[in-house]
């Protein structure tokens, strides 16, 4: 292999549901469906390959991936077990670099770059990690290896279930080239749309593309089509401790429009951030509203706090204030997302000299939860904020 980068993307093969069929020996090869409740209006978190040979995929309403695969079990989500596990794996790739990006509990990328003469060549070590995951875990992931992070996560996604594919430097236009322009970044179903349009669907037929007509036909996304087209990704593996914000978002299979229902999905996902920023010993300056309509504009409203935070509480005290105070909600809603920025390390933090009683309570109330949460899982224990309220009876 060549000088240049060595980046490995590690992508866990159907997560929770795989956990569930590993617990519960009773499963395996059966249809298995973790999320919502198919009888609301709960999602599809995970679904095992075998429902997913039913046309079941993550995202979907549980009522329809029941429609779809009715001998299917449905399971909630177990966080604090998937949390666990993903520690473990996490444990494993840490033993071979510090330079690991973890996108969710279920992937990583590694940057390997440098890293031959220590451990081995790249494609070795990634072979290594893939045998260690399923041996210490019980578990199968994909992995791609490649000189960038795109190409390494596109050979993992190619390569799935239980799959491993390099991209080596000199073979990156002749793998995308009969790809479709969806694998690319940033090609979501209107930019797909737009480039069939012009009579474009593989990412060989997109090269034929000059630079000055990207950009004139697609702003800014231009120079990332023109870019990603070449096998081209610069961007960096950021380690988890120099990340530079947490969040969490929620697709909407319908629109919302009800302010009441908003607010619930964001102390949900307020929550959440708050829980994870503890869990990594960080607090936040800056809470971000992330708001998706219905005709896909995305718009952000942003605000620093006096002081860092790490309790949920707080960021959703400031999220609901910019939805009620700095967002027109002329139509419905598809996405609804929180994020803190402005990270430091806990043990970083300047204390005030007089600490605030409300607040003191509020962190031992949430200690205490996540402590309560770990013990006995997820669903042990709820704030009455983010339950939706039961229809009154007839």
């Amino acid at each position: 292999m060549g000088m240049g980068r060595k980046i490995v993307h590690v992508d866990m093969d159907a997560f929770y549901a795989a956990i569930e069929q590993l617990d519960h020996p009773e499963l395996r090869g059966r249809p298995v469906i973790v999320g919502g409740d198919p009888a609301g209006r709960g999602v599809v978190s995970t679904a095992s390959y075998e429902a997913r040979k039913f046309g079941v995929h993550s995202a979907m309403p549980a009522a329809q991936a029941r429609r779809l695969c009715p001998q299917a079990v449905f399971l909630r989500p177990r966080f604090a077990r998937y949390q666990e596990v993903s520690q473990q794996i996490r444990a494993i790739l840490y033993s071979y670099t510090p330079l690991v990006e973890p996108i969710s509990l279920d992937e990583a990328f590694l940057d390997l770059t440098g890293t031959e003469r220590l451990l081995g060549p790249a494609e070795e070590v990634a072979r290594e990690i893939k045998r260690r995951v399923r041996e210490e875990t019980g578990l199968t992931c994909s992995v791609g290896v490649g000189p960038n992070k795109f190409l390494a996560k596109l050979a993992s996604s190619l390569a799935k279930p239980d799959g491993f594919l390099v991209v080596r430097e000199g073979e990156e236009l002749a793998f995308l080239e009969d790809l479709p322009i969806e694998r690319l970044w940033g090609v979501g179903e209107a930019t797909a749309k737009r480039l069939r349009g012009l009579g474009i669907t593989t990412v060989g037929q997109l090269r034929g593309l000059a630079l000055e007509e990207l950009l004139d036909k697609f702003g800014s996304l231009g120079r990332s089509l023109y870019e990603l087209a070449r096998g081209i990704d610069r961007s960096p593996v950021i380690p988890e401790r120099e990340a530079r914000s947490l969040g969490a978002e929620r697709t909407f299979p319908e629109d919302l429009t009800d302010p009441e229902e908003m607010e619930r999905v964001l102390f949900s996902l307020s929550e959440e951030v708050g829980r994870r920023l503890r869990e990594e010993g960080l607090k936040g300056r800056t809470v971000q509203l992330k708001v998706r309509f219905a005709d896909f504009k995305t718009i952000t409203r942003a605000k620093t706090l006096s002081r860092p935070t790490d309790l949920g509480r707080e960021i959703f005290e400031e999220a609901g204030r910019l939805l009620a105070e700095r967002v027109q909600l002329r139509q419905g809603v598809r996405l609804l997302g929180v994020q803190v920025s402005g990270l430091i390390p806990k043990d970083q933090e300047q204390l005030p000299l007089f600490q605030d009683e409300k607040e003191r309570r509020s962190a031992e109330l949430e200690r205490l939860i996540d402590e309560i949460r770990a013990r006995f899982g997820e669903e042990a224990l709820k704030w009455g904020r983010a339950l939706r309220p039961k229809p009154p009876r007839a």
